[in-house]
């Protein structure tokens, strides 16, 4: 064997061949190493998936080091992880190390993550369907920069998912389809490993043109690549229609079985079939029993020229889905076998397949084993000169200026959320790089939670120009909103699940795109729940968004209980990579969006929740600003207890006038009571939880805010906390110094009212906080 590297097509093809192989080899190793050779001291399984590998070693292998540009981006098919580290293993970005510790700690993650292995990583991906429909809003997002002259249009890469055939059942994908026809959306290749095995089925025969119709139907161009060269030449032949109708009508679930029972199967059941017809017994005959096999496997997506001919013709900016036909467990002894999605070879078969390779034993790692030193030379010349092995690392991109304050509305009475709009609006007026750099978006909610003002003054992101109708035709309407390429807020409608990967493209753009962008997204703050898997994903691969939940809690109370938002404040303390903040007033407000601009694009920054309401409350005056560091920090002293005071009201966000009321009440009784203002219950649990992980460790660690801040209290003193969502969100605190808790809120679903009624009917209201301390102190 050799790789010439004279760079004649049929020298491409060869070392694409050879490089699938070795691909194969390498993750299906992988995966044995971890379950059959490094100790397990617990026993278990470790996993993997050998078949769902080799189903896709030669899309990878060609897409990879032969159609693909340093620009262009991929997300990789879950189970294909392997594949991934095995391709930079070649080309000498992951090593030997990581290889051996796959799913173990520290080593290659189970599936590619861009926070948690060590190569790089395009997007994350693990929770199906989510990492293929994240490429087109990466390219909306592309599309975004190329206008706004943040990239060259000329510079423009595809942004590709490499996808199982079980995503395709993924409703997300298709709400993202929807999505990227109404933003015309490019530059984004979609290509099926279509082995028609998940884990659990064979796929429905009747699902094959369906496919094809739906995305027609949504202005993509579908490439079905069904056979490869080997079963085209047969087809050629005398006899071959015969074989080729008798491919295009076999059941999924039949071809799967004749390919794991090999060639003396796939001979007696065509004899019988077709046989008896003209010319095909011969052309049948032709093929020994490994050269059947070969021809009946022979599918386009393991065919090296038919992958290149079709990247080849997709060598323009229209969306495109390839079909790729493939076997599951391809060129494995479990190929084809219905149970091959989580099994994998055993020690015996694993030698076999060693053996076939000229891999001598103990040279299982080396990059280019069994190859001879000559050919392994060629091959690696062949990878490096490759257009991906001059990938540039992601972008350092730079920090973009927040002012020290941002504007506080003004007005005694306000809503956090009317505060908010306003505060964004401002930021619309001044044209300075804050507000260049803000990008909105919202699903279908723009106006009713409060964006509007700012996409009047910026206007909607079109690649051409959208008039508006009604006030060119002089109607009267608060909406102003003109379409154009310098618009800033892109128009979603209303599925959750788009609206955050988009958030999640947006806060992506520093490091794929090299240039910074604010996202800022509103959605109803219970729907947040709609979309949770999606916004776990942005997270989890460290996408920086602005996300205010908007209206909240008891306070939508005329829209009943589908729109009362109950446990989002738990979501929003449970979430990695995400700081939860619920103010009340709208200078805290102004504070926590000037923190959240700046803590997005700092190295040890995050996303940030607000969690906000439409309800109007009195605003309070301030004495001076010692406030803000504690309201930073997730809380403070509204108005401050005696030493040693035995008791204190603890309150979040738009519960303040009960809040204030009541301890108005109590105080004349409860000499010294303290009212806490809390900003943010998930930083006072973090940061509470963060000091006695140290603690626990034998590290010195500072008390916590929390703890300094009920420092102020006697030891047994009695907390009534109450928020306008789940009561567990801040029942916690009576841990913090072994304190008396009187927990209110809500754990059942609401129901339509005002407000007086609602609070009275779930005890948020000031006579309940007063009967919750005369409970808690009094046993009454």
């Amino acid at each position: 064997m050799s790789v010439a590297t004279s760079g004649t097509r049929n020298d491409k093809v060869h070392a694409l061949e050879t490089l699938d192989g070795r691909l194969r080899w390498l993750s299906s190793w992988t995966v044995h190493n971890a379950n059959h050779i490094r100790p397990k001291r617990d026993g278990l399984k470790v996993g993997g998936h050998q078949a769902s590998c080799a189903s896709m070693s030669t899309i990878m292998s060609t897409l990879y080091f032969g159609a693909i540009r340093p620009q262009d981006k991929v997300a990789v098919k879950p189970h294909a992880g392997p594949l991934l580290h095995a391709i930079h293993y070649l080309l000498g970005n992951q090593s030997l190390d990581q290889l051996q510790r796959f799913r173990g700690l520290g080593g290659m993650q189970s599936y590619p993550s861009r926070t948690k292995d060590q190569i790089p990583v395009d997007f994350s991906t693990g929770s199906v369907g989510l990492g293929v429909a994240i490429t087109a809003f990466a390219s909306l997002v592309q599309d975004y920069l190329i206008a706004h002259g943040q990239i060259r249009e000329e510079d423009a890469g595809r942004m590709i998912a490499l996808m199982g055939d079980a995503e395709l059942d993924e409703g997300n994908i298709y709400e993202c389809l929807i999505e990227a026809y109404k933003h015309d959306v490019r530059n984004c290749w979609w290509i099926v490993d279509y082995n028609r095995q998940s884990l659990d089925a064979t796929t429905a025969d009747r699902m094959f043109r369906r496919f094809d119709d739906i995305f027609e139907t949504c202005g993509w161009r579908v490439l079905t690549l069904k056979n490869g060269k080997l079963q085209k030449d047969a087809f050629s032949k005398p006899g071959g229609k015969s074989l080729e109708e008798w491919i295009d009508n076999c059941p999924n679930a039949d071809y799967a079985v004749l390919t794991y029972q090999g060639g003396a199967a796939w001979r007696t059941r065509l004899l019988a079939d077709i046989g008896a017809k003209e010319n095909a017994r011969g052309l049948i005959e032709s093929y020994d029993d490994d050269g059947l096999a070969a021809l009946m496997t022979n599918l386009g997506g393991h065919c090296v020229e038919t992958l290149l001919e079709a990247f080849a013709a997709a060598d323009d900016e229209a969306p495109t889905l390839f079909i790729a036909y493939t076997i599951k467990g391809f060129g494995l002894p479990l190929a084809g076998h219905k149970d091959n999605h989580s099994g994998m070879m055993n020690p015996a078969q694993i030698a076999e397949l060693r053996a076939s390779l000229n891999i001598a034993e103990g040279e299982e790692w080396e990059p280019y084993g069994g190859l001879g030193d000559n050919v392994a030379a060629e091959l690696k010349a062949f990878v490096d000169r490759s257009a991906f092995a001059s990938t540039a690392p992601e972008h350092q991109a730079q920090l973009v200026p927040v002012p020290a304050r941002l504007p506080v509305p003004e007005g005694k009475e306000q809503s956090t959320q009317a505060a908010f709009g306003r505060i964004l609006m401002d930021l619309a007026k001044a044209g300075d790089p804050l507000g260049d750099r803000i990008v909105t978006t919202a699903p279908d909610v723009t106006q009713t939670t409060n964006l509007g003002g700012f996409v009047n003054r910026r206007g909607l992101f079109r690649r051409s120009e959208l008039e508006d109708v009604f006030h060119a035709a002089k109607i009267p309407s608060a909406q102003k909103w003109s379409g154009h390429a310098a618009g800033q807020h892109l128009e979603l409608g209303i599925a959750e699940n788009n609206f955050f990967l988009l958030l999640t493209a947006l806060g992506l753009a520093a490091p794929q795109f090299g240039t910074r962008l604010l996202p800022v997204g509103t959605v109803y703050d219970p729907f947040i729940a709609r979309g949770l898997d999606a916004l776990n994903y942005g997270c989890y691969q460290d996408a920086r968004f602005l996300l205010v939940g908007t209206p909240s809690g008891l306070t939508l109370g005329a829209e009943g209980g589908a729109h009362q938002s109950i446990n989002t404040p738990l979501i929003g303390m449970g979430q990695p990579n995400l700081i939860y903040f619920e103010p009340a007033f709208a200078d805290e407000v102004a504070l926590l969006m000037r923190f959240a601009f700046d803590h997005m694009q700092q190295p040890a920054g995050s996303s940030v929740y607000l969690r906000l309401s439409t309800r109007t409350i009195q605003q309070i005056e301030r004495a001076g600003s010692d406030w803000e560091e504690g309201a930073l920090k997730g809380g403070y002293w509204l108005r401050r207890p005696d030493p040693g005071a035995e008791a204190a009201i603890v309150f979040v966000g738009a519960i303040a006038p009960e809040a204030l009321m009541a301890w108005e009440s109590l105080s004349e009784d409860m000499p010294g009571l303290g009212l806490l203002s809390i900003t943010s219950p998930d930083l006072l649990h973090r940061g509470w939880s963060a000091g006695r992980a140290a603690r626990w460790k034998g590290a010195s660690a500072a008390p916590s805010h929390i703890e300094t801040l009920l420092s102020a209290l006697s030891p047994g003193a009695g907390l009534v906390t109450v928020i306008d969502g789940s009561p567990g969100a801040l029942s916690w605190l009576g841990s913090v110094r072994g304190m008396r808790v009187s927990p209110l809120g809500v754990d059942s679903f609401g129901q339509t009212g005002d407000l007086p009624d609602l609070y009275r009917t779930y005890r948020l209201d000031s006579d309940a906080i007063i009967e919750a301390a005369a409970e808690l102190f009094l046993g009454e």
